[in-house]
């Protein structure tokens, strides 16, 4: 097995320039470093990444807190983040928060113990904020994606509020106006800025607040049908739903269909999040699309730069999401508002 005393002396330097030029640790000239990159391809030597991570206490590598498994919408945030990381050599470590406080605890503090460089983490609705208080306390180069829920670190989402008084805009000029709200889950960042967006929408559109019902959070597919059922029952219901989630648009439509209502005949639906099946419902569902590769790149872009500048102030960025017209809200399907 060749060794780097092997490289250096097919390179014609010194085993220390050999070394420099692997754990980028002093400039080596490019015609140098070229040289000894050639000498690793001849000689086949692998270099110890272990003992060279131990060397710089690092790891190369990063690690993802997240509902992965409970939530899809973070699968194309998880691969995006996975893709960038992959560019630069950098191993990615998923981890299922589930959305639990204390199961977003341990694994915050078992990727920490397997020494990360830095997390990206969805922070569930903690109110004690455990992880994050974790993250800070230890100084772990952190990216906070989706719900950003402190100042503290760098975060990449969306305009939640701006994008569901978009929603709102579009059911009001179908006619609307008594247009119930089926939230995600309560304390999220997400809910709280999304429940903001709607009641700055009707507020501004002169829609009175006992018209237009929130639901109290939706924590899943059955939370959030049973809200919908609950509010059809209303002595004057509302005629078009806004669901917050890909969650609660699914469970809206579960709620919608065991009540009898046809959508978008009988009531209009548009939901926060664009899914894989959305445009294969009947009907083809309205929706706000997030632009979650987008979201990813932005982590792990934002992460690696952490790592190296501990020091550079912390940013949050806000990115902008999109109008998915389809049929469900009532485009094209001669929808009465009443």
């Amino acid at each position: 097995m060749a060794t780097i005393t092997d490289v250096a002396k097919a390179a014609g330097v010194s085993s220390s320039t050999v070394s420099h030029v692997l754990n980028g640790t002093r400039f080596v000239s490019s015609e140098t470093e070229q040289a000894v990159r050639d000498a690793i391809a001849r000689t086949g030597y692998t270099p110890n990444t272990l003992a060279r991570a131990l060397a710089r206490s690092t790891s190369n590598s990063v690690g993802i807190a997240i509902s992965a498994i409970s939530n899809p919408y973070f699968s194309d945030i998880i691969r995006a983040v996975e893709s960038e990381c992959a560019a630069v050599g950098m191993t990615v470590f998923l981890a299922d928060t589930h959305d639990i406080p204390e199961k977003e605890l341990e694994v915050v503090q078992a990727l920490h113990q397997r020494r990360v460089d830095g997390i990206i983490l969805a922070p569930c609705s903690d109110t004690e904020q455990s992880a994050l208080a974790y993250l800070k306390e230890n100084a772990i180069p952190a990216v906070l994606v989706d719900r950003l829920a402190s100042a503290d670190f760098d975060q990449v989402g969306v305009q939640n509020s701006a994008s569901v008084e978009v929603l709102v805009d579009h059911l009001f000029n179908h006619g609307h106006r008594r247009i119930g709200l089926i939230p995600g889950q309560v304390g999220f960042a997400t809910t709280r800025e999304r429940i903001e967006g709607f009641m700055i929408a009707l507020k501004r559109l002169n829609l009175a607040e006992s018209d237009c019902p929130i639901a109290s959070g939706s924590r899943d597919v059955d939370t959030a049908a049973a809200s919908v059922e609950a509010m059809m029952q209303l002595p004057v219901p509302p005629t078009a739903i806004l669901a917050g989630n890909n969650m609660a648009t699914i469970g809206a439509m579960r709620g919608l269909k065991r009540t009898q209502l046809r959508v978008p005949q009988d009531i209009a639906l548009v939901g926060f999040d664009d899914f894989e099946w959305a445009d294969c419902f009947e009907p083809q569902l309205t929706v706000i699309a997030q632009p979650c590769l987008e979201i990813g790149r932005n982590a792990a872009t934002m992460l690696l730069d952490r790592i190296k500048r501990p020091e550079k102030g912390l940013e949050t960025v806000r990115l902008e999401t999109k109008l998915i017209v389809r049929n469900s809200c009532g485009c094209g399907a001669g929808l009465n508002a009443g």
